[in-house]
């Protein structure tokens, strides 16, 4: 009498494989998961993040709405939808430091060298960072939004253009973002990247037309504003927004500003995300 025997059990179909390209984009996809999960167990940087706009809104509206000039009027009111154009865009170059914080202190825990030992597209690391970075800026914008609605701002153009106008803030965050990432990778602490991502966002988001009128500064001053990748985003927006303030100039940027900014856009992310990217490998060899 011979013992049956089971059949043996086909083995299990290996995942397909994927293109360069798609190998990347799931990667990105993985690590902007891991990055998302981590941000919700520690709620309170999100919190923290909000805090900021909020009180940029509350101070700019009712401390000094009374006494800017826009287009020759000083009504507290016509200030106040002047001003969040500029407030939300300087909330998206705004996590540009706490992106090169996050990619500065995955570098200092050795993170990064464990992502290196897998087999995974080298971008991804950094992709999947600035990924995630954006959802917390998209969460950010809604919330800051409902909080502009309560001060008094309107939209007054449709849904449309206003979604459009979002949709450039987010470009232009994603833009700044990378050049975080490049600080991030390019410095030794979280806290040098902290410092070394606001000390040129500084002089980029004040020399705009965000908070008053380039029409009001000096000749070489207004030159500059006008030409900023911010102002035109900033300019765009309240196109799109139908609000007031909009700068009147001869600068190519604020006659055509929704090109500009995406233009502009994009220009940073392909040279930032190629800088960025070409520093990983090369600290990684």
């Amino acid at each position: 009498m011979t013992a049956s025997t089971a059949p043996a059990r086909p083995a299990p179909a290996a995942p397909p494989a994927l293109g360069g390209v798609g190998q990347s984009a799931r990667d990105s996809l993985v690590v902007a998961k891991r990055n998302l999960l981590r941000m919700s167990r520690i709620p309170e940087v999100v919190i923290f993040g909000l805090i900021q706009p909020i009180m940029f809104v509350v101070l700019f509206s009712y401390v000094f709405g009374g006494s800017m000039n826009v287009g020759g009027s000083t009504d507290s009111e016509i200030y106040r939808e002047f001003l969040m154009a500029g407030i939300f865009a300087q909330t998206v170059t705004f996590a540009t430091a706490g992106a090169g914080a996050g990619i500065a202190e995955d570098m200092h825990k050795g993170l990064i060298d464990r992502f290196r030992s897998l087999p995974m597209a080298r971008g991804a690391v950094l992709t999947g960072r600035t990924l995630a970075d954006l959802v917390q800026t998209a969460l950010t914008l809604v919330v800051l939004a409902v909080v502009a609605a309560l001060v008094g701002w309107r939209i007054h153009e449709g849904v449309p253009k206003a979604l459009a106008a979002f949709g450039l803030l987010l470009l232009l965050g994603y833009a700044f973002t990378w050049v975080g990432a490049l600080i991030g990778l390019s410095v030794r602490t979280p806290e040098a990247a902290t410092s070394g991502g606001l000390v040129w966002l500084f002089p980029v988001t004040f020399v705009s037309n965000a908070f008053v009128d380039s029409g009001n500064m000096t000749s070489w001053l207004r030159h500059i504003a006008d030409w900023n990748p911010f102002s035109a985003t900033v300019q765009a927006c309240r196109e799109l927004f139908g609000n007031p303030g909009v700068v009147q100039s001869d600068a190519w940027p604020m006659q055509h500003p929704v090109l500009a900014s995406l233009m502009y856009s994009v220009v940073i992310i392909v040279i930032f995300r190629t800088l960025a990217v070409r520093k990983y490998r090369n600290s990684a060899g």
